[in-house]
């Protein structure tokens, strides 16, 4: 690449103005430099410098390509110099830096303390509204600075502190069994799911149309209720299941003599269990004495979410019963029945990745939060 004098010649057949570069393009260049012309939804500007480059490199100085494109010779040798130093990246918009920020550091460290420290008053929380009135600024510069900042004083989450006093042991039983399970051992994660009604819509069900959600009204017929009881088998992600009418001691020993049954007799029972009393009464203790090879582990109190089979439940829920309509328990019954089978079929466990340390530190940093 070279550069020549593509401007006018004055009298004594000499050129006047600057040298200009000249364009030499590459054949694959001048193959790109066409398809961007040829791309019907390519950006108009970056069609306009394509055009500008071929015709430089046809020979045309920057008045004869200004005119063939209805530019200023200016623009022409600007776009020019800009390919014969970036090539075809000249051809693409360059980075830019935006407008100047408006709001000093001082405003949007006062907007970051308001929302931290301070409630509006007769309110919870700050809304970008409350807040933008409040700072003189504009919703969307109050929202683009919580943003920026991870702040969101529209959500609040709900928490709940064990107060068990052998709630560290406790953790790290039951952890131990997910990480580390014992050989020649199911460990199985057990509950019931209580009081699952069985409500029939109304009016039947609209289905989903383009633009428009599944639609279903609130009022509904109550036509009783069901007890789940599950195990989740947390090697395998099988579950043994039975539906109950209520959830005493006797539907709770019920299920544990059906999985004495189902289960391999050569294997150890570990069983994962929460604090209800239906659980620990003398019968379920003297029952469990006499089977040796059943091993229970109780979860601390407030804590189902160490359980696994809580996570099934939040599944099942979600994908087959709170959107359904069921006209009786019978068809309750059936669709539970039908879920857990096919889920059978081809099960998958649930991946526990927290360590009993990791717990421990997140609830001790919310202790110190707290105090």
């Amino acid at each position: 690449m070279t550069c020549r004098f593509a401007g006018i010649l004055d009298n004594q057949g000499m050129p006047k103005g600057r040298p200009t570069p000249s364009i030499v393009l590459t054949p694959e260049e001048r193959e790109q430099l066409q398809a961007i012309c040829r791309r019907t939804k390519a950006p108009q500007a970056e069609a306009m410098r394509a055009r500008v480059i071929l015709a430089c490199a046809e020979g045309l100085n920057n008045c004869q390509v200004s005119q063939k494109a209805g530019l200023c010779p200016h623009t022409v040798g600007r776009l020019r110099q800009r390919f014969y130093e970036s090539r075809l990246q000249g051809i693409f918009d360059l980075p830019r830096s935006g407008a100047p920020r408006k709001i000093s550091d001082e405003k949007i460290a006062e907007v970051i303390r308001l929302t931290l420290e301070t409630k509006p008053k007769h309110a919870t929380h700050w809304s970008t509204r409350k807040m933008a009135a409040r700072c003189g600024l504009s919703n969307e510069r109050v929202s683009r600075i919580w943003r920026t900042f991870g702040l969101q004083p529209h959500r609040a989450e709900s928490f709940q502190l064990s107060t068990d006093p052998l709630f560290v042991e406790k953790v790290r039983d039951v952890v131990g069994l997910y990480v580390s399970p014992p050989q020649n051992a199911l460990v199985l994660c057990v509950d019931e799911k209580s009081q699952i009604q069985a409500l029939e819509r109304s009016q039947p069900i609209l289905p989903l149309s383009p633009k428009r959600p599944e639609r279903y009204t609130n009022d509904y017929f109550r036509h009783g209720t069901l007890s789940l009881f599950a195990a989740l088998d947390m090697a395998s992600g099988e579950v043994y299941a039975k539906c109950q009418k209520r959830h005493r001691q006797q539907e709770f020993l019920s299920f544990l003599k059906q999985l004495e049954r189902e289960t391999p007799q050569e294997l150890d029972l570990h069983v994962v269990l929460d604090n209800y009393a239906a659980h620990k009464t003398p019968k379920v203790r003297l029952w469990i004495a006499q089977h040796p090879r059943w091993h229970l582990h109780f979860i601390p109190t407030h804590s189902s979410w160490l359980n696994q089979v809580e996570r099934f439940f939040a599944k099942i829920t979600e994908e087959r019963i709170r959107r359904e309509s069921f006209r009786s328990i019978e068809h309750l019954h059936q669709a539970i029945t039908d879920y857990i089978q096919h889920h059978n079929k081809t099960p998958q466990p649930f991946r526990w990745t927290a360590s009993a340390d990791m717990i421990l530190g997140k609830v001790q940093h919310l202790c110190k939060t707290l105090t």
